[in-house]
């Protein structure tokens, strides 16, 4: 006797929209334990994440402030899963972004606010894009893994940030804390609602529409696509697989990047360290749950959003650590990963090679 797994040849289209929230409802499930160990009521504990998070114009706009590094992210690892390229070293481009627009507002002297805003946003751009740039080459040219190298590259990105914050630009004036000096009123980004929220959520929005636009309705898009899908079919049909390759995770890295530029721009107004707690990493969740659509990285970053504004409530109220949260985001990854399986396999199990 034994299990086996078969492709499906069709699955049911109630299946396929029951399937995730049966996923994400064990996941709470499950997560409810969890806070039941730490000693929280787990339907009063959810309750305070959606109060603290959506219940009032302060949580939903800490919320969107929290969302908007993660569109950023998400977008940029999601095109790079378009093609069946893995790209994780999205924490380490936002850092690199964060450090290319930094640069311009410290060091460049422009006094106009919106040539100020495109250095700024060039700058991240082009350094996140460089910094992905190295993996696509290598695996364009070498088939080197690209997930091992923007893995590495990570941590060669934090401690660059590290050595510039405690060193060379490190503010005279900081009282000895890692970070530089205070960006100009010029290199902020405008904030509404006398709340933190600022441009750089409308800005990740509108990238996410491009985004969209470009990988639905032109013809580069639909060859990333097939290059995604059979690499050998599409070199067969002339397209330029390498040249793709570089091109589409120094994109990839170029718009994690952009969400350096909106931390520092927008938020922070600084380059300091921890600047990212984590942003890089939850845009692989992000990408993957979102089925590498622009439209769902963005529905599911907001999500991910109220979940990181409402776990900081947990911590406030009952002293739950910030791992609860990301034991969370893994709960529900795991337990969707678990849908996607069994959408597209069913599980017999076979005595003497007969179905049982």
């Amino acid at each position: 006797m034994q299990l086996i797994t078969e492709r499906r040849e069709i699955s049911s289209p109630l299946f396929r929209f029951s399937a995730p929230l049966i996923s994400i409802a064990l996941a709470l499930f499950i997560a409810g334990f969890l806070l039941l160990a730490g000693g929280v009521n787990p339907l009063q504990a959810y309750r305070e994440i959606l109060i603290e998070s959506l219940g009032s114009l302060y949580g939903l706009s800490e919320t969107l402030v929290k969302t908007t590094p993660l569109i950023f992210a998400g977008l940029g690892v999601s095109l790079a899963f378009r093609m069946q390229i893995w790209n994780i070293g999205a924490e380490g481009q936002i850092y690199m972004g964060a450090m290319g627009a930094s640069w311009v507002a410290l060091f460049s002297g422009i006094d106009n606010h919106w040539v100020m805003m495109f250095a700024m946003f060039s700058a991240a751009f082009i350094c996140g894009g460089l910094w992905a740039g190295v993996a696509g080459f290598l695996r364009a040219r070498w088939q080197v893994n690209e997930v091992i190298v923007t893995l590495l590259m990570n941590y060669i990105a934090i401690l660059l940030v590290d050595y510039l914050i405690y060193g060379p630009w490190k503010d005279p004036k900081g009282f000895n804390f890692p970070l530089t000096a205070q960006f100009s009123d010029t290199a902020r980004l405008a904030e509404y609602f006398d709340t933190r929220l600022h441009s750089g959520f409308f800005l990740a929005i509108f990238c996410a529409l491009l985004l969209f636009l470009f990988m639905e309705r032109t013809i580069w898009g639909y060859e990333i696509k097939v290059i995604g899908s059979n690499p050998k079919a599409a070199r067969y049909a002339g397209m330029k697989t390498g040249l793709a390759i570089f091109t589409v995770l120094f994109l990839s890295g170029a718009i994690a990047g952009l969400a350096g530029f909106s931390e520092v721009a927008g938020l922070q107004h600084r380059l300091q360290h921890g600047l990212s707690p984590g942003y890089g990493y939850t845009a692989i969740i992000i990408a993957w749950l979102a089925k590498r659509s622009a439209v769902g990285v963005v529905i599911v970053a907001f999500l991910m959003g109220v979940l990181l504004v409402g776990g900081d409530s947990l911590q406030l109220l009952w002293q739950l650590p910030v791992a609860f949260v990301y034991a969370f985001q893994g709960l529900i990854l795991f337990f969707l990963l678990a849908a996607d399986f069994f959408i597209q396999y069913r599980v017999k199990l076979v005595r003497g090679g007969i179905n049982v």
